[in-house]
Order: C-alpha cells, then sequence, then structure tokens
C-alpha cells in the first residue's frame, strides 16, 4: 500500500495539486477537527465509490491510519491505482502540522 507522510500531504495542498482527499471517519469525529477533504465514513464507502477519482491521486485519512488503510485495501481490490494511505491519520496531522489542533 501507497502511504504519504502528513509533510507530503501539507507540501501537496500548498502546491495546489490536483488530488481529492477522502476523510473516513464519522461525522462526529469530524465535527471534532478536520483537514478538509470528502467526508465517506468507513461503512458507506461502497455506496460511494463512484464518487472516489481514477483519473487523480486520492488520498485517503483517517484518526490513525488504521481505517484508511483498510479502504485503500478494499479500493485496490476494486480496480483502483491511484491510492494513498495518510501515514499517522489526522493525529500525525495535528502533532506535526498544526499542534493547536483538537485530538481525541
Amino acid at each position: 500500500m501507497k502511504e504519504k507522510t502528513v509533510a507530503e500531504l501539507k507540501a501537496m495542498m500548498d502546491k495546489g495539486e490536483d488530488f481529492q482527499l477522502i476523510d473516513v471517519r464519522e461525522p462526529h469525529e469530524a465535527e471534532i477537527c478536520q483537514i478538509g477533504g470528502i467526508l465517506i465514513p468507513m461503512n458507506t464507502v461502497p455506496d460511494h465509490i463512484d464518487e472516489i477519482a481514477k483519473d487523480k491521486p486520492v488520498v485517503i485519512h483517517c484518526r490513525s491510519g488504521a481505517r484508511s488503510g483498510r479502504i485503500v485495501e478494499y479500493l485496490e481490490s476494486q480496480g483502483y491505482d491511484n491510492l494513498y494511505n495518510l501515514k499517522g491519520g489526522i493525529l500525525a496531522w495535528a502533532d506535526e502540522i498544526d499542534p493547536a489542533m483538537a485530538k481525541y
């Protein structure tokens, strides 16, 4: 599985690169903190598969990287080859990029 670090994601954002960011956490988690992107809770991904780009990089994140890793594996089994798991998830973002971000 391919991964991006939070520093790599921040650089992609700062450069204005064309990519899709997907948050697979639950809505109540996204209310606590977020880094943008489309909220598609993990258990609803199969119902929203048509919303996930195949023509540009897609970075998938969750709280720690575990759920998003499972989603990357699932989507790769569905033929996707443009996916990246956010290593360490939003917790790593809070630790390395935005220390003021709420953690849970």
